[in-house]
């Protein structure tokens, strides 16, 4: 299988760089001064605050119909295009995938369903999904610093689906790929429904911590937790069907202050202290800003 990871962030980067370790036949797209970057020295990978720095040489494309890498490889044609963007970027994404072939596998947060994907770049081609929650790290100018216990490595699976839920021969196919580089992916038959979920509660959670200056500042502040709480359960309620996984139902069902501290010693977690809910950066906030607002308009739309 031929794929093309399109976003070299952190996780874009990981994503790409264990791919090809793997063995798979794999191109990275980036622009401007990353791509540069990525040019020069391939991905750039250390854990945490390692001074050591290992390369992986990744084919780069700047633009996903290109036809061929520096070492003249034929870039031109995927079979899977794995999209790994804030959500506020992903329609300029879609602009460029509109003339370009294959499936395409959305690994983001998203609140919208498949069906402004699909009106874009063909409905037929659209798979939906979500690295885990643990994935992550910063970016330390052209290094890409992770946690050892990154996605790639975690028992935490990826889930991946067909919007309708299908179990295809393709869903199958990408999964077992996935598997066989090493990389946890499972099928999940109620995509859209998961990513739902995840928003409804991601998206008052990352508000709330960039609003208070962190998750700890956030902890601290009962009366923000509350407030909080509440949104999660407002978006939960406005869903068109139960969360999933099933856990979050107790997000709605138990008493409100137990839940207030249960999150609030959740936000004092390590995990979560050094996860990106600790990003005040304005992609950040812009990305949060779209997921709120995919929200609003799904609950409408109901």
């Amino acid at each position: 299988m031929k794929l093309l990871v399109y976003g070299a962030g952190v996780c874009g980067s990981l994503f790409a760089a264990r791919l090809h370790e793997a063995g798979v036949d794999v191109s990275l797209l980036a622009r401007g001064e990353r791509l540069a970057s990525l040019r020069r020295h391939g991905v750039q990978l250390a854990e945490e605050d390692s001074p050591a720095v290992r390369r992986v040489p990744v084919p780069v494309v700047e633009h996903p119909a290109d036809g061929h890498d520096l070492s003249g490889h034929d870039l031109s044609r995927y079979d899977l295009t794995c999209v790994l963007v804030r959500a506020h970027h992903v329609d300029a994404v879609l602009e460029s995938l509109t003339g370009l072939d294959g499936d395409v596998l959305f690994l983001h947060n998203w609140a919208a369903g498949a069906e402004p994907l699909g009106a874009a770049i063909g409905h037929e081609r659209v798979l939906l999904g979500f690295p885990p929650a643990l994935a992550g790290g910063t970016m330390d100018g052209g290094v890409v610093r992770y946690r050892a216990a990154n996605f790639m490595t975690s028992r935490v699976p990826m889930p991946i689906g067909e919007p309708d839920g299908r179990a295809t021969p393709r869903l199958e196919r990408i999964v077992r790929e996935f598997r066989t580089a090493g990389i946890n992916a499972k099928a999940e038959p109620r995509m859209d429904a998961w990513l739902r979920t995840h928003a409804a509660f991601e998206a008052p959670l990352g508000r709330a911590a960039y609003a208070a200056g962190g998750p700890v500042a956030l902890a601290d502040d009962p009366d923000a937790v509350r407030g909080m709480l509440r949104l999660m359960r407002h978006n939960l309620a406005a869903m068109p069907g139960p969360p999933v996984p099933r856990a979050f139902a107790a997000l709605r069902s138990l008493p409100e202050g137990l839940l207030v501290a249960l999150l609030r010693r959740f936000l004092r977690s390590p995990t979560v202290v050094r996860s990106g809910l600790s990003d005040t950066s304005p992609a950040a906030a812009a990305e949060l800003d779209c997921l709120a607002e995919q929200i609003r308009a799904q609950a409408k739309v109901r």
